[in-house]
């Protein structure tokens, strides 16, 4: 009779010792997540290092000084942020495994990145599985934000991107012949290519020749070599600056004249540094310009400026002041949301309209992406290699 009530009473008792457990297991997580005593965890995930690494390093600098004001100003909800950061070495497989690693072992709130669009396409889904938001500063692809409702971005995307410079080399530079050139291994320049083809086709434009290579390439003698024999007034070249440097310094040397044109996956100091005077008077799509006047722009600049005064690149590009407004406006949606439970904080980065910031008036549409305008710069290289991005024009959306 004893032993049997030994029994009874264990066998009742581990059941009930379960459901404390999960009981508690279950009130853990329902916490706000990446949320401790007096700190809010965030992730950033970039390429920075590997052949696009100017895009992860010029966002992680612009995350940076936009967390460093926001805990200056006391913070959000009254904790402090801070940035988790994982290299994915510009490779998709390593993109996926570093979200991963932040959201399931770091336990962030939410994501920051990437640039490149094939980077972002990789993660996004484990961002979505978790419902975990996930904000991409500078990937253009539409694609990217149709992963899921956890997925947002505050940058244009390539339908409108391709139609300001379909417009520009129509309408500006007059150009009738177009010769397409587009990186056949990037979800990006894929997109970009077609958005410009379309659209430049559509106002009356010819597309010569559209051929293609492959990101790491280093000899593109055959792709512009066919080019040549098509005698186009312009070559359309939506790829990244490292591969376009090099496309720009072998393009003249073939005796190859014309104006080259691309996309913001152009914008880093490296690529005059690359293509040198070869880029001379070529033009791309951008997502701002440091000329424009906005004080909240030129107070950007002026504070970059200082913080990574004597480094090869004080001046901030389009992804450093991208990554500046993506941690910006996350921190605003915290705050609005008076939460960091990442259900919350996707609601209300879902409501953001006319969020001031260094890239202009950002809204969110109804599929999360950002509305706003590009600006069209003209690269001007001295005969010494010094390069400069200069102003063209503005195009609303």
């Amino acid at each position: 009779m004893f032993l049997s009530n030994m029994k009874s009473l264990r066998t009742g008792i581990i059941p009930v010792l379960a459901m404390v457990l999960l009981a508690g297991l279950s009130a853990c997580n329902k916490k706000d997540a990446g949320s401790a005593d007096n700190e809010i965890l965030i992730g950033h995930y970039g390429s920075l290092t590997g052949a696009t690494a100017t895009f992860g390093q010029s966002a992680q600098k612009g995350i940076e000084m936009a967390v460093d004001a926001i805990n200056a100003s006391g913070g959000v909800l009254g904790k402090k942020l801070k940035v988790l950061v994982e290299d994915d070495q510009g490779n998709p497989i390593e993109a996926q495994t570093a979200v991963t690693k932040l959201i399931n072992k770091d336990r962030v709130v939410a994501v920051l990145g990437e640039i490149a669009s094939s980077n972002s396409l990789a993660a996004a889904p484990v961002a979505q599985q978790n419902r975990i938001p996930m904000i991409s500063p500078g990937s253009t692809n539409p694609k990217v934000t149709a992963v899921g409702d956890y997925i947002f971005r505050v940058c244009f995307i390539d339908p409108f991107q391709g139609l300001v410079m379909a417009k520009f080399a129509t309408n500006t530079l007059k150009l009738k012949n177009v010769a397409v050139l587009r990186d056949i291994k990037s979800d990006y320049s894929v997109g970009l290519a077609n958005f410009f083809v379309e659209n430049f086709t559509k106002m009356g434009g010819t597309i010569v020749t559209d051929i293609s290579y492959s990101q790491g390439d280093k000899d593109f003698t055959a792709q512009l070599t066919a080019i040549k024999a098509k005698n186009p007034d312009g070559i359309f070249v939506p790829g990244y600056y490292t591969e376009v440097g090099l496309l720009a310094r072998q393009a003249r040397k073939l005796g190859i004249k014309v104006t080259l044109l691309g996309g913001d996956g152009w914008d880093s100091s490296k690529l005059w540094e690359i293509g040198g005077d070869a880029l001379n008077g070529c033009y791309y799509s951008n997502h701002y310009s440091v000329d424009d006047p906005s004080p909240i722009l030129q107070k950007f600049v002026a504070d970059y400026k200082a913080k990574y005064k004597g480094t090869s690149d004080s001046i901030p590009d389009a992804m450093a002041a991208l990554g500046y407004d993506a941690a910006l406006i996350l921190a605003d949606a915290m705050k609005r949301a008076n939460s960091t439970r990442p259900d919350s904080v996707r609601d209300a980065l879902a409501q953001t309209k006319g969020f001031m910031g260094v890239t202009g008036n950002t809204t969110l549409d109804e599929n999360r992406n950002a509305v706003k305008p590009a600006v069209v710069l003209e690269v001007v290289v001295d005969a010494k290699g010094n390069g400069k991005n200069v102003f063209k024009e503005t195009v609303s959306p």
